[in-house]
């Protein structure tokens, strides 16, 4: 009998978390999207970046540019120096004129090739579909098959409040937390110190925010992803930010804004080594009892512990960590 592979064997629902990177780097302006994109040929790991590219459409065209710079973020996508396919592009949010138009021009020229489209600034999910709908639209419009994926940026409280409802919602890939916009939300009521270290993890009203994402996205499949850190220089704040997002609250992926800030993310997002050892030997355990329960120094371990180990194993992978030999030729191959 042939070994089934982990992710044929382990989820009864046919879905385990998207394979996204663990960093989202933004970049808005054409020179800087191009540094990007040399980055990404610099950091591949078992053939793919370790990190994403958004173009960003929302913060990255001046008034009255919105139309030049949404064919400039079009045509970089569809540039010979895409070597991955991974550059999704932020739009506009819902009540500015030009979203529409950003998502035919992108969509239009680049519909087959655009990793995902960010929507920000939704108030709820009512906006999420109104924008899915649209989307979905262009690419009929335009012929194009394939379902583009959706990451939707909280940063309203309403669309907080209405975050578990977003994140079902079947095209939406990742729910990512926009601090600075959600602290602006609030009227003065929450500190500026709140859109900083260690007020971003400390403050009841920010933590609630993080952990309502977190628990959404991961509730319904999906990836959270972390709101940026606005150190640029101090790479040690980077990864400790970065850390705490994985370690304490469940973050999967974090934005980036400078280059400076990519390793560190990854860096921190990256397992512990001793746990992707064990992962290894319980899952070579588990794929020779064809994922029967099994013992390994003591512990029993069935599905549920299988599944566990595989988002470890995944995860280390995804992130660029040299893996055993044994769960690359088995997993990985």
């Amino acid at each position: 009998m042939t070994a089934l592979h982990p992710a044929q064997a382990l989820y009864s629902r046919g879905k385990s978390f998207p394979a996204l990177a663990a960093c989202e780097h933004y970049a808005g302006s054409e020179k800087l999207i191009r540094k990007a994109l040399q980055l990404q040929v610099n950091s591949v790991h078992a053939n793919r970046p370790i990190f994403d590219i958004t173009a960003d459409c929302e913060d990255g065209a001046s008034v009255g540019n919105e139309e030049p710079h949404a064919q400039m973020v079009a045509n970089i996508i569809c540039d010979s120096g895409n070597h991955f396919d991974r550059v999704g592009a932020r739009i506009h949010d819902i009540v500015h004129p030009h979203w529409r138009r950003d998502l035919d021009i992108i969509i239009g020229r680049a519909g087959e090739r655009v990793a995902y489209i960010v929507l920000p600034k939704v108030n709820d999910a009512n906006d999420v579909q109104t924008q899915i709908n649209a989307l979905n639209l262009v690419c009929k419009q335009r012929n194009i098959q394939r379902e583009i994926p959706v990451h939707v940026l909280i940063e309203t409280p309403g669309a907080l409040h209405d975050v578990w409802a977003i994140a079902a919602m079947p095209q939406v890939e990742s729910i990512d937390f926009g601090l600075m916009d959600f602290v602006s939300e609030h009227c003065g009521a929450i500190p500026a110190s709140a859109m900083q270290s260690p007020g971003q993890f400390d403050h009841p009203l920010i933590v609630r925010a993080k952990c309502e994402i977190a628990a959404a996205a991961l509730g319904n499949g999906i990836i959270p992803a972390h709101n940026v850190t606005t150190e640029l220089r101090d790479t040690a704040v980077v990864k400790n930010d970065a850390s705490r997002a994985y370690l304490e609250f469940g973050f999967l992926r974090m934005w980036s804004i400078h280059p400076n800030q990519i390793q560190p993310i990854v860096e921190a997002m990256q397992p512990d080594f001793a746990d992707v050892t064990d992962a290894t030997t319980i899952l070579c355990l588990g794929q020779d009892a064809a994922w029967g329960p099994t013992q390994h120094a003591g512990r029993l371990h069935d599905r549920a512990s299988y599944r566990y180990y595989w988002e470890v194993l995944r995860r280390a992978h995804i992130t660029g960590m040299r893996l055993p030999v044994m769960a690359m030729q088995r997993f990985f191959t």
